[in-house]
Protein backbone atom coordinates (compact mmCIF):
# COMPACT_ATOMS: atom_id res chain seq x y z
CA UNK A 1 0.00 0.00 0.00
CA UNK A 2 1.23 3.31 -0.94
CA UNK A 3 0.80 6.40 0.99
CA UNK A 4 0.57 9.91 -0.25
CA UNK A 5 1.06 12.37 2.23
CA UNK A 6 -0.34 16.05 2.45
CA UNK A 7 2.69 17.11 1.15
CA UNK A 8 2.95 15.10 -1.78
CA UNK A 9 -0.46 15.93 -2.83
CA UNK A 10 0.08 19.44 -2.05
CA UNK A 11 3.25 19.54 -4.81
CA UNK A 12 1.30 17.23 -7.50
CA UNK A 13 -1.69 19.67 -7.93
CA UNK A 14 0.75 22.77 -7.64
CA UNK A 15 2.76 20.74 -10.56
CA UNK A 16 -0.68 20.21 -12.48
CA UNK A 17 -1.52 23.58 -11.72
CA UNK A 18 1.72 24.74 -13.63
CA UNK A 19 1.70 22.64 -16.53
CA UNK A 20 -2.04 23.99 -17.57
CA UNK A 21 -0.89 27.36 -17.06
CA UNK A 22 1.76 26.71 -19.07
CA UNK A 23 -0.46 25.33 -21.81
CA UNK A 24 -2.82 28.37 -21.61
CA UNK A 25 0.68 30.62 -22.16
CA UNK A 26 1.53 28.02 -25.05
CA UNK A 27 -1.91 28.39 -26.80
CA UNK A 28 -1.90 32.39 -25.99
CA UNK A 29 1.60 33.23 -27.71
CA UNK A 30 0.51 31.10 -30.19
CA UNK A 31 -2.89 33.05 -30.69
CA UNK A 32 -1.18 36.24 -30.42
CA UNK A 33 1.33 34.60 -33.76
CA UNK A 34 -1.65 33.29 -35.92
CA UNK A 35 -2.99 37.03 -35.06
CA UNK A 36 -0.17 39.21 -36.27
CA UNK A 37 0.94 36.64 -39.01
CA UNK A 38 -2.97 37.56 -40.56
CA UNK A 39 -3.64 41.19 -40.73
CA UNK A 40 -0.91 42.08 -42.04
CA UNK A 41 -1.51 41.13 -45.67
CA UNK A 42 -4.87 42.43 -45.50
CA UNK A 43 -3.53 45.80 -44.42
CA UNK A 44 -0.39 45.94 -47.27
CA UNK A 45 -3.30 46.10 -49.88
CA UNK A 46 -5.23 49.13 -50.97
CA UNK A 47 -8.09 50.00 -52.59
CA UNK A 48 -8.05 51.49 -56.74
CA UNK A 49 -9.20 54.86 -56.58
CA UNK A 50 -10.45 57.34 -59.65
CA UNK A 51 -11.62 54.32 -61.37
CA UNK A 52 -14.12 54.39 -64.53
CA UNK A 53 -14.83 52.27 -67.49
CA UNK A 54 -16.92 53.86 -70.75
CA UNK A 55 -18.61 51.52 -72.92
CA UNK A 56 -18.69 52.40 -76.70
CA UNK A 57 -22.53 50.64 -76.38
CA UNK A 58 -24.55 49.31 -73.96
CA UNK A 59 -26.84 47.22 -75.74
CA UNK A 60 -26.87 43.84 -74.41
CA UNK A 61 -24.71 41.53 -76.29
CA UNK A 62 -23.03 44.01 -78.73
CA UNK A 63 -19.41 43.80 -79.24
CA UNK A 64 -17.76 47.18 -78.12
CA UNK A 65 -15.22 48.84 -76.72
CA UNK A 66 -14.32 49.32 -72.55
CA UNK A 67 -12.00 51.94 -71.89
CA UNK A 68 -10.20 52.05 -68.08
CA UNK A 69 -9.15 54.98 -66.19
CA UNK A 70 -7.67 54.17 -62.47
CA UNK A 71 -4.91 55.41 -60.38
CA UNK A 72 -3.16 52.94 -58.14
CA UNK A 73 -2.38 53.88 -54.82
CA UNK A 74 0.58 51.32 -54.58
CA UNK A 75 4.31 51.65 -56.19
CA UNK A 76 4.65 47.82 -56.46
CA UNK A 77 5.53 47.02 -59.99
CA UNK A 78 2.65 45.96 -62.15
CA UNK A 79 3.47 42.93 -64.32
CA UNK A 80 -0.41 41.24 -65.32
CA UNK A 81 -4.34 43.40 -64.45
CA UNK A 82 -7.20 41.40 -65.03
CA UNK A 83 -10.67 43.25 -65.44
CA UNK A 84 -13.36 40.68 -64.48
CA UNK A 85 -17.29 41.02 -65.77
CA UNK A 86 -19.09 40.10 -62.11
CA UNK A 87 -22.67 40.01 -61.62
CA UNK A 88 -21.98 41.11 -58.38
CA UNK A 89 -19.86 44.28 -56.53
CA UNK A 90 -18.22 42.20 -54.37
CA UNK A 91 -16.82 38.60 -53.08
CA UNK A 92 -15.22 36.05 -55.31
CA UNK A 93 -16.30 36.38 -59.32
CA UNK A 94 -15.74 32.45 -60.25
CA UNK A 95 -16.80 31.40 -63.26
CA UNK A 96 -20.45 31.03 -62.37
CA UNK A 97 -20.44 34.17 -60.73
CA UNK A 98 -19.44 36.22 -63.68
CA UNK A 99 -22.08 38.34 -66.03
CA UNK A 100 -23.59 36.36 -68.27
CA UNK A 101 -23.11 36.53 -71.74
CA UNK A 102 -20.13 38.67 -71.09
CA UNK A 103 -17.45 37.28 -73.47
CA UNK A 104 -13.53 38.62 -74.07
CA UNK A 105 -12.81 35.72 -76.16
CA UNK A 106 -15.92 36.38 -78.53
CA UNK A 107 -14.52 38.95 -80.86
CA UNK A 108 -12.28 38.06 -79.71
CA UNK A 109 -11.08 41.42 -77.04
CA UNK A 110 -7.82 43.74 -78.52
CA UNK A 111 -5.83 46.15 -76.87
CA UNK A 112 -6.73 49.32 -78.53
CA UNK A 113 -3.46 51.45 -78.05
CA UNK A 114 -0.84 50.64 -75.84
CA UNK A 115 -1.91 50.76 -71.83
CA UNK A 116 -0.27 54.22 -70.29
CA UNK A 117 0.12 54.46 -66.33
CA UNK A 118 1.34 51.51 -65.49
CA UNK A 119 4.65 51.06 -65.96
CA UNK A 120 8.03 52.35 -68.14
CA UNK A 121 9.35 49.13 -70.21
CA UNK A 122 8.65 46.56 -72.02
CA UNK A 123 4.93 45.83 -73.96
CA UNK A 124 1.72 44.93 -72.84
CA UNK A 125 -0.39 42.04 -74.22
CA UNK A 126 -4.25 40.75 -74.06
CA UNK A 127 -5.11 37.27 -72.95
CA UNK A 128 -8.61 36.05 -73.50
CA UNK A 129 -7.92 32.51 -72.78
CA UNK A 130 -10.67 33.35 -69.43
CA UNK A 131 -13.90 34.77 -71.43
CA UNK A 132 -15.17 35.99 -68.36
CA UNK A 133 -12.34 38.73 -68.02
CA UNK A 134 -10.08 41.26 -69.83
CA UNK A 135 -6.21 40.14 -68.97
CA UNK A 136 -3.04 42.22 -69.58
CA UNK A 137 0.31 41.46 -68.90
CA UNK A 138 3.52 42.16 -68.96
CA UNK A 139 6.27 40.17 -67.84
CA UNK A 140 9.20 43.01 -68.41
CA UNK A 141 7.41 45.86 -66.79
CA UNK A 142 9.12 48.17 -64.50
CA UNK A 143 9.01 50.57 -62.46
CA UNK A 144 6.00 52.62 -60.28
CA UNK A 145 2.64 52.79 -61.43
CA UNK A 146 0.08 55.50 -61.10
CA UNK A 147 -2.92 56.98 -62.95
CA UNK A 148 -3.29 54.67 -65.76
CA UNK A 149 -5.67 54.14 -68.82
CA UNK A 150 -6.69 50.81 -70.49
CA UNK A 151 -8.64 50.52 -73.50
CA UNK A 152 -10.32 47.43 -75.37
CA UNK A 153 -12.25 46.73 -78.55
CA UNK A 154 -14.42 43.82 -79.48
CA UNK A 155 -15.70 43.42 -75.94
CA UNK A 156 -19.11 41.42 -75.97
CA UNK A 157 -21.71 43.35 -73.62
CA UNK A 158 -23.11 40.78 -71.05
CA UNK A 159 -26.67 39.38 -72.49
CA UNK A 160 -29.39 40.41 -69.79
CA UNK A 161 -30.87 43.75 -71.09
CA UNK A 162 -31.16 47.11 -68.48
CA UNK A 163 -28.92 44.67 -66.01
CA UNK A 164 -25.98 45.96 -63.61
CA UNK A 165 -23.13 44.29 -63.57
CA UNK A 166 -19.62 44.96 -62.23
CA UNK A 167 -15.96 45.02 -63.77
CA UNK A 168 -13.60 43.71 -60.96
CA UNK A 169 -9.97 45.57 -61.35
CA UNK A 170 -7.33 43.41 -59.96
CA UNK A 171 -3.42 44.12 -60.19
CA UNK A 172 -1.07 41.67 -59.86
CA UNK A 173 3.17 41.83 -58.90
CA UNK A 174 3.48 38.65 -61.28
CA UNK A 175 2.65 37.66 -64.95
CA UNK A 176 0.04 34.96 -64.21
CA UNK A 177 -2.84 37.02 -62.67
CA UNK A 178 -1.78 35.06 -59.06
CA UNK A 179 -0.09 37.94 -56.31
CA UNK A 180 -2.67 40.73 -56.37
CA UNK A 181 -1.33 44.10 -55.36
CA UNK A 182 -4.31 46.23 -55.44
CA UNK A 183 -8.48 45.96 -56.41
CA UNK A 184 -11.38 48.04 -56.93
CA UNK A 185 -14.65 47.66 -58.34
CA UNK A 186 -16.56 49.51 -61.21
CA UNK A 187 -20.39 49.37 -61.37
CA UNK A 188 -22.09 49.09 -65.24
CA UNK A 189 -24.92 48.09 -67.20
CA UNK A 190 -26.52 47.32 -70.21
CA UNK A 191 -29.63 49.23 -71.72
CA UNK A 192 -32.58 48.53 -73.06
CA UNK A 193 -32.70 49.12 -77.12
CA UNK A 194 -35.20 51.54 -78.50
CA UNK A 195 -35.91 50.93 -82.41
CA UNK A 196 -37.17 54.54 -83.62
CA UNK A 197 -38.65 54.35 -87.29
CA UNK A 198 -39.60 57.06 -90.19
CA UNK A 199 -41.19 56.83 -93.27
CA UNK A 200 -39.86 59.71 -95.82
CA UNK A 201 -41.63 59.87 -99.00
CA UNK A 202 -40.10 61.23 -101.82
CA UNK A 203 -40.25 64.82 -102.13
CA UNK A 204 -40.08 67.44 -105.15
CA UNK A 205 -40.91 70.75 -104.28
CA UNK A 206 -41.48 73.22 -107.26
CA UNK A 207 -43.31 76.57 -107.13
CA UNK A 208 -43.19 79.53 -109.44
CA UNK A 209 -42.54 82.67 -107.61
CA UNK A 210 -44.35 84.96 -111.02
CA UNK A 211 -46.97 83.56 -113.25
CA UNK A 212 -47.91 86.70 -115.34
CA UNK A 213 -44.62 88.83 -116.56
CA UNK A 214 -45.36 91.83 -118.86
CA UNK A 215 -42.48 93.16 -120.65
CA UNK A 216 -41.31 96.57 -120.52
CA UNK A 217 -41.70 97.76 -124.07
CA UNK A 218 -39.44 97.59 -126.76
CA UNK A 219 -37.77 99.94 -129.50
CA UNK A 220 -35.55 99.85 -131.88
CA UNK A 221 -33.21 101.12 -130.19
CA UNK A 222 -34.05 99.64 -126.57
CA UNK A 223 -34.63 95.78 -125.65
CA UNK A 224 -38.11 94.84 -123.70
CA UNK A 225 -37.79 92.61 -120.23
CA UNK A 226 -38.75 90.91 -117.56
CA UNK A 227 -38.46 88.66 -115.00
CA UNK A 228 -39.84 85.47 -113.36
CA UNK A 229 -38.71 83.21 -110.39
CA UNK A 230 -39.09 79.15 -109.52
CA UNK A 231 -38.03 77.32 -106.28
CA UNK A 232 -37.01 73.61 -106.39
CA UNK A 233 -35.53 71.16 -103.97
CA UNK A 234 -35.78 67.40 -104.14
CA UNK A 235 -35.00 64.66 -101.95
CA UNK A 236 -34.33 62.12 -105.04
CA UNK A 237 -31.33 60.34 -105.39
CA UNK A 238 -30.20 61.97 -108.40
CA UNK A 239 -31.64 64.99 -108.09
CA UNK A 240 -34.36 66.78 -110.61
CA UNK A 241 -35.06 68.46 -114.08
CA UNK A 242 -36.70 71.47 -115.06
CA UNK A 243 -37.87 71.99 -118.76
CA UNK A 244 -39.97 74.50 -120.18
CA UNK A 245 -42.45 74.58 -123.73
CA UNK A 246 -44.14 76.86 -125.46
CA UNK A 247 -44.29 79.27 -128.39
CA UNK A 248 -42.70 82.17 -129.24
CA UNK A 249 -44.30 85.74 -128.73
CA UNK A 250 -47.34 86.40 -131.33
CA UNK A 251 -50.03 89.02 -132.02
CA UNK A 252 -52.33 87.09 -134.20
CA UNK A 253 -50.52 86.08 -137.34
CA UNK A 254 -47.66 88.12 -136.62
CA UNK A 255 -44.68 87.20 -134.31
CA UNK A 256 -41.51 88.07 -132.56
CA UNK A 257 -38.52 85.40 -133.56
CA UNK A 258 -37.47 82.81 -131.17
CA UNK A 259 -33.54 82.55 -130.77
CA UNK A 260 -33.34 79.07 -131.39
CA UNK A 261 -29.07 79.06 -131.07
CA UNK A 262 -27.76 81.00 -127.85
CA UNK A 263 -26.98 84.45 -128.83
CA UNK A 264 -26.69 88.23 -127.26
CA UNK A 265 -29.60 90.42 -127.21
CA UNK A 266 -29.55 92.59 -130.70
CA UNK A 267 -31.49 95.90 -130.67
CA UNK A 268 -32.82 96.69 -134.33
CA UNK A 269 -33.85 92.93 -134.46
CA UNK A 270 -36.42 90.62 -134.01
CA UNK A 271 -35.50 88.31 -130.81
CA UNK A 272 -37.01 86.55 -127.71
CA UNK A 273 -35.28 84.57 -125.80
CA UNK A 274 -34.50 83.57 -121.93
CA UNK A 275 -31.72 82.56 -119.89
CA UNK A 276 -31.18 81.83 -115.81
CA UNK A 277 -28.46 84.77 -115.31
CA UNK A 278 -27.23 87.88 -114.35
CA UNK A 279 -26.68 90.15 -116.99
CA UNK A 280 -25.74 93.45 -117.70
CA UNK A 281 -26.60 94.13 -121.68
CA UNK A 282 -29.64 94.30 -121.09
CA UNK A 283 -29.37 94.76 -117.25
CA UNK A 284 -31.55 91.85 -116.22
CA UNK A 285 -31.60 88.88 -114.26
CA UNK A 286 -30.07 87.45 -110.81
CA UNK A 287 -27.50 84.52 -110.42
CA UNK A 288 -29.31 81.46 -108.65
CA UNK A 289 -29.66 81.18 -104.97
CA UNK A 290 -30.11 79.39 -102.14
CA UNK A 291 -28.13 76.07 -100.28
CA UNK A 292 -28.88 73.23 -102.89
CA UNK A 293 -26.89 72.35 -105.78
CA UNK A 294 -29.05 73.48 -108.83
CA UNK A 295 -27.64 75.23 -111.69
CA UNK A 296 -28.67 76.09 -115.19
CA UNK A 297 -28.30 73.56 -117.76
CA UNK A 298 -26.39 74.47 -121.28
CA UNK A 299 -27.88 77.31 -123.59
CA UNK A 300 -29.02 79.18 -120.47
CA UNK A 301 -25.99 79.19 -118.30
CA UNK A 302 -24.12 82.17 -120.04
CA UNK A 303 -24.35 85.89 -119.13
CA UNK A 304 -25.52 88.34 -121.69
CA UNK A 305 -26.37 84.82 -123.92
CA UNK A 306 -30.23 84.10 -124.50
CA UNK A 307 -31.71 81.30 -126.29
CA UNK A 308 -35.69 80.23 -126.31
CA UNK A 309 -36.72 76.48 -127.94
CA UNK A 310 -39.99 76.18 -129.23
CA UNK A 311 -39.42 72.42 -128.69
CA UNK A 312 -38.72 72.72 -125.11
CA UNK A 313 -35.31 72.55 -123.43
CA UNK A 314 -33.90 71.44 -119.68
CA UNK A 315 -33.58 75.09 -118.39
CA UNK A 316 -31.91 73.64 -114.83
CA UNK A 317 -31.43 70.84 -112.95
CA UNK A 318 -29.28 68.89 -110.13
CA UNK A 319 -27.44 65.50 -110.05
CA UNK A 320 -28.07 64.89 -106.38
CA UNK A 321 -30.75 64.99 -103.28
CA UNK A 322 -30.98 69.24 -102.98
CA UNK A 323 -32.26 71.94 -100.83
CA UNK A 324 -33.97 74.64 -102.43
CA UNK A 325 -32.18 76.92 -105.07
CA UNK A 326 -34.14 80.28 -106.20
CA UNK A 327 -33.67 80.63 -110.03
CA UNK A 328 -34.47 84.09 -111.64
CA UNK A 329 -35.75 83.23 -115.79
CA UNK A 330 -34.65 86.64 -117.53
CA UNK A 331 -36.77 87.55 -120.60
CA UNK A 332 -35.87 89.44 -123.56
CA UNK A 333 -37.72 90.79 -126.60
CA UNK A 334 -36.33 92.96 -129.62
CA UNK A 335 -38.16 94.12 -132.54
CA UNK A 336 -37.05 95.59 -136.05
CA UNK A 337 -38.65 98.99 -137.78
CA UNK A 338 -41.26 96.44 -139.33
CA UNK A 339 -42.03 94.76 -136.73
CA UNK A 340 -46.18 94.99 -136.55
CA UNK A 341 -47.59 96.88 -133.54
CA UNK A 342 -50.11 94.78 -130.95
CA UNK A 343 -50.25 93.00 -127.98
CA UNK A 344 -47.72 89.90 -128.03
CA UNK A 345 -47.96 87.21 -125.78
CA UNK A 346 -47.10 83.47 -124.97
CA UNK A 347 -47.92 80.45 -122.87
CA UNK A 348 -44.91 78.93 -121.09
CA UNK A 349 -44.98 75.97 -118.99
CA UNK A 350 -42.04 75.00 -116.82
CA UNK A 351 -41.94 71.72 -115.56
CA UNK A 352 -40.07 69.50 -112.72
CA UNK A 353 -39.34 66.46 -112.55
CA UNK A 354 -37.45 64.26 -110.01
CA UNK A 355 -35.33 61.64 -110.78
CA UNK A 356 -36.11 59.19 -108.28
Amino acid sequence: MIFITNTERGTEMANTKIKMISRQIVYGVIAIVMVFAYFPSLASAAPITSKKVAIGSSVASASTSYDFTFTLPTSTTVQSVKFQACDSASGACTQSGAASGFSSSAGPATLNGAPTGLGSAGSWTINTADSTSLRIVNASNSGAPGAATVNFNAVRNPSAVNSTFFMHITTYSDSTWTTPIDTGTVATSTAGEVTVTVGIDEILAFSLGTTNVTLTTPSVVSTGTGTSSMTVSTNAVTGYSVSYSGATLTSGANNITAMAAQGASVVNSKQFGINLMSNSTPAIGSAVSGTGSGTPKTGYDTANQFKFNTSGDVIAGASLPTNTNTFTTSYIANMDGSTAAGSYSTFIIYTATGNF
